[in-house]
């Protein structure tokens, strides 16, 4: 059986699993069917019975469906989890409208997200995103107040800009920053993750896989109903392009007695002991395979190669049509 380390979420944060549980898949977040709530719940039960503590949710995945499930699935066992929360996204029909990080609405989320949860401090609570419409020094010292109050415990961050996260680091020591990271999306390397490296702040990486592309199973074209064809790296040249990089990958997993999707989720756990995969599950079934990435190594040999193939921009097109 797979043993998952702990590591130090920052330099003064929580001892956390190196690997994380994304339970948003267990939630219809785009308007899409529920999963089988029995076995999401049975999911996160047995990922903390193996020692994954880090359960990863949002206020806004599923209207709240997820905070409720995850608030089940920890019943009785609060002190075995380690809750990681996500606010400011609205959702109107399963359509993203916009956020809302005004303090008065952070007030109101975080009294529902307690309740839904059924606990009565978060762990590690997060603006999913900054977009410029509220003061940073708001939004931060508005979670820095929570943190006194006794509702929150750390602070965190996603999809933040380097200066961004200096800023909001002066105001109140953040914990972790959540954000996109894999073989296929390395533009981080640059100057978020040296900068988050140097404040001492943990990276939670989501997006192992880059939504599927480092799975090896993806051919083009891409069924017409598949919502990948909402994102210009799945479209036309551009997937089939990237699908030769991912034949690399295909192979060396193949050499290791690996899939594609394990090595890419070794790849990230490969990058320091500060950054902590987090991989979507909604299945007790996959629990085993993820959890046996945790042990892979690479030769000198193979992380370059990786390297090299999957270098910064050489993966065509972005995750979204705007980018």
């Amino acid at each position: 059986m797979t043993t998952i380390k702990k590591i130090q979420l920052g330099n003064n944060g929580p001892l956390v699993s190196k690997l994380g549980l994304g339970c948003m898949r267990m939630s219809s977040v785009w308007g899409g069917a529920q999963n089988d709530e029995n076995e999401s719940i049975a999911t996160i039960q047995q990922a903390l019975d193996n020692g994954i503590n880090f359960l990863n949710t949002g206020d806004f995945y599923g209207s709240g469906h997820n905070e409720m499930l995850v608030g089940k699935a920890i019943k009785g066992r609060r002190d075995d989890a380690f809750i990681s929360v996500k606010f400011g996204a609205i959702f109107y029909n399963g359509q993203w409208i916009g956020l809302d990080l005004r303090p008065v609405a952070i007030k109101n989320f975080i009294n529902y997200s307690l309740t839904r949860l059924g606990i009565d401090t978060i762990d590690l609570y997060q603006p999913c995103r900054m977009d410029g419409s509220v003061p940073l020094e708001d939004i931060i010292g508005t979670i820095s107040d929570l943190i006194k109050e006794g509702k929150v415990r750390h602070l965190g961050v996603s999809e933040i800009t380097p200066e961004q996260l200096r800023k909001a680091n002066s105001i109140h020591p953040i914990s972790a920053l959540e954000i996109g990271y894999s073989l296929a999306d390395r533009q981080i390397e640059t100057d978020l993750l040296p900068t988050a490296k140097e404040l001492g702040i943990g990276v939670v990486a989501f997006a192992n896989t880059a939504e599927g592309l480092l799975t090896g199973n993806m051919k083009a074209p891409l069924a017409e109903n598949d919502y990948q064809n909402h994102f210009s790296r799945f479209q036309g040249e551009n997937l089939i392009k990237n699908l030769e990089k991912v034949e690399v990958l295909k192979a060396i997993a193949n050499e290791k007695g690996f899939t594609p999707t394990q090595l890419a989720i070794a790849w990230v756990n490969a990058q320091g002991d500060h950054i902590m995969p987090l991989v979507s599950m909604s299945k007790r079934s996959r629990l085993p395979e993820n959890m046996k990435a945790m042990e892979i190594t690479f030769t000198p040999e193979e992380m370059n190669a990786l390297n090299t193939n999957f270098a910064v921009g050489s993966i065509l097109g972005g995750t979204y049509l705007q980018r």
